[in-house]
C-alpha cells in the first residue's frame, strides 16, 4: 500500500477541520477559474482568427495569380485564360516539402520532411475595376469585382443577408449586382432596385445598368463599403477585353496555413514566367499582423493564468503544511524520511489540482458550448468585425492546457514542501 497516498487522501477527504476544508475548496475554485479562463480564451481567440480570415478569403481567396508587372500598373494587366494551368492547380491535393529542422526554436542545420494539411479547394477567375454608383439622390465610389461561373459561393452565401447569388448566362453578361449592407443603407437601395455605375475610360464616361439581386454583410467594414460583385463579362466590356482575358486567378486553399507553401509551389513549378503568385498575406499584410497579435495575446493570457494557478497552489500547500506541523513531527519521530513526508503533501496538492482541472474543464467547455449555440457574448462589429464572440473548439489546445498546467504546477509544488525539512520533530512535540 502507498502510505503517503493513503495519508494524502485522508487529509483531503477525511473529516478535516473547517479551516482546512475551506483552504482546499478555495484552492480548487482558484484553479478551476484559471483553467476555465484559459480554455475560453483559447477557443475564443482561435475562433476569432478563423472567422476573420474566412471572411477575407471569401472575398479574395488565399493566393492571387496575376501578370508579373501588375503591381507597377494603375489598372490590371490582362492575362489569357489558361484552362490547362488552372486544372493543374485545382488538382493539388497536398505538397511534400522540406523545412529547416529546429529544436526549441533554434536551427539544427538539418532538414525535415513535411507535408501540407490539405491542397487546393477552388481556382476562380476575376477582374476588378473602380466605379461610381449613382442613384437619384446619392453617389458612392466602389470597386466592382467581376466573377465568373467558377466562383466559390460556399464562403459567400453565409454572408448574404437578403436576395440571392448572381445568375450567369452564356451570352451577354448578367446585369445583376450584389452590394453590401453598408452601401445599401447609404444609397437607400434594396433587392430588386436598379442602379447605374459610372466608369471613366480614355477620358470618356461609360455607364452600366445593374439590378440589385443580393445584399451581403461580412462585418469587415473597410471591405464592405467598397466591394460589390458583378458578372466578369461586364468588367471585360468596360476594359474592352476579349472574353478570354481576365485580371487573374484566385486560389482557395483547403487550409489557410498552407497558402505560403502552395503559392511557392505554384510559382516555381506550374505558372509561366510572365505570371506572379502572391498570397493574400503579402498583398494585405496589415490585417494579418493584427491577427498574429491576437495569437500573442492568447499566450500572454495562458501564461498569466498558469502563474495564478502556481501561486494559488503554493500558497494553499504552505498553509496546509504549517497547519500539520504536529503530524509532521510525529511522522519524523516514527522514522519517516523528509522526502516521504513531502510526498504526502505533493499527493495532496495533486489531488486538489486534479479536482480543479475537472471543474475548470467542465466550466470552460460548458460556457464555450453555451456561447457557441446561443451567442450571449456580443461584440461591437465595427471594432471587432464580428457581432458575437466566436468559438472554435480544439482538442489539441484542451490537452495542451490541461497537461501543461498539471506538469508545471506539480513541478513548482516541490518548492514549498522544502519547508518540511526545516521542521524539527523534537521542538514541535516538546512545544505541544
Amino acid at each position: 500500500m502507498n502510505l503517503e497516498l493513503f495519508i494524502a487522501k485522508k487529509l483531503s477527504f477525511g473529516n478535516a477541520r473547517s479551516f482546512t476544508r475551506a483552504i482546499i475548496k478555495m484552492a480548487i475554485a482558484g484553479i478551476a477559474i484559471s483553467i476555465a479562463v484559459m480554455i475560453i480564451s483559447s477557443f475564443m481567440i482561435k475562433g476569432f482568427r478563423n472567422e476573420v480570415t474566412e471572411k477575407i478569403f471569401g472575398f479574395w481567396g488565399n493566393i492571387h495569380i496575376t501578370d508579373i508587372y501588375v503591381s507597377n500598373s494603375n489598372e490590371p494587366i490582362p492575362i489569357i485564360v489558361n484552362d490547362k494551368m488552372k486544372k493543374e492547380i485545382e488538382n493539388i491535393a497536398y505538397i511534400e516539402y522540406q523545412s529547416p529542422s529546429k529544436v526549441l526554436g533554434n536551427d539544427t542545420g538539418g532538414y525535415q520532411n513535411n507535408r501540407t494539411i490539405g491542397g487546393v479547394k477552388a481556382v476562380q477567375s476575376y477582374a476588378s475595376i473602380n466605379g461610381i454608383i449613382k442613384t437619384k439622390d446619392y453617389l458612392e465610389g466602389v470597386i466592382l469585382k467581376g466573377i465568373s461561373t467558377d466562383f466559390d459561393w460556399d464562403a459567400m452565401r453565409k454572408f448574404l443577408k437578403k436576395g440571392e447569388v448572381i445568375k450567369f448566362n452564356d451570352g451577354e453578361g448578367a446585369k445583376e449586382i450584389i452590394i453590401s449592407e453598408i452601401t445599401a443603407n447609404r444609397l437607400n437601395l434594396d433587392v430588386g432596385k436598379k442602379l447605374i455605375v459610372h466608369f471613366i475610360r480614355k477620358n470618356k464616361q461609360v455607364k452600366k445598368a445593374f439590378k440589385v439581386v443580393g445584399i451581403y454583410s461580412t462585418g469587415l467594414e473597410e471591405y464592405d463599403k467598397k466591394i460589390v460583385l458583378v458578372d466578369i463579362k461586364k468588367v471585360q466590356e468596360v476594359y474592352g477585353w476579349e472574353d478570354n482575358m481576365i485580371a487573374g486567378y484566385e486560389v482557395v486553399t483547403e487550409n489557410y496555413e498552407d497558402m505560403d507553401i502552395i503559392s511557392e509551389h505554384i510559382y516555381d513549378d506550374i505558372i509561366p514566367n510572365n505570371l506572379l503568385s502572391q498570397t493574400i498575406k503579402e498583398k494585405f499584410p496589415g490585417i494579418f499582423e493584427w491577427l498574429e497579435l491576437q495569437k500573442m495575446n492568447e499566450w500572454v493570457i495562458l501564461g498569466l493564468m498558469v502563474v495564478v494557478c502556481i501561486i494559488n497552489m503554493i500558497t494553499a500547500l504552505l498553509i496546509l503544511i504549517l497547519e500539520r506541523t504536529k503530524m509532521i513531527g510525529v511522522l519524523k519521530s516514527l522514522g519517516q524520511k523528509n522526502w516521504n513526508i513531502r510526498k504526502i503533501f505533493l499527493y495532496q496538492g495533486g489531488i486538489i489540482l486534479l479536482y480543479g482541472l475537472f471543474w475548470g474543464n467542465l466550466l470552460g467547455v460548458g460556457l464555450s458550448l453555451l456561447q457557441k449555440y446561443t451567442g450571449f457574448i456580443k461584440l461591437d462589429e465595427e471594432s471587432y468585425y464580428l457581432s458575437e464572440a466566436p468559438i472554435e473548439f480544439s482538442l489539441l489546445s484542451l490537452l495542451v492546457i490541461n497537461i501543461g498546467t498539471l506538469l508545471l504546477v506539480i513541478l513548482c509544488l516541490v518548492i514549498p514542501t522544502y519547508v518540511i525539512t526545516k521542521i524539527q520533530a523534537i521542538r514541535v512535540l516538546k512545544f505541544d
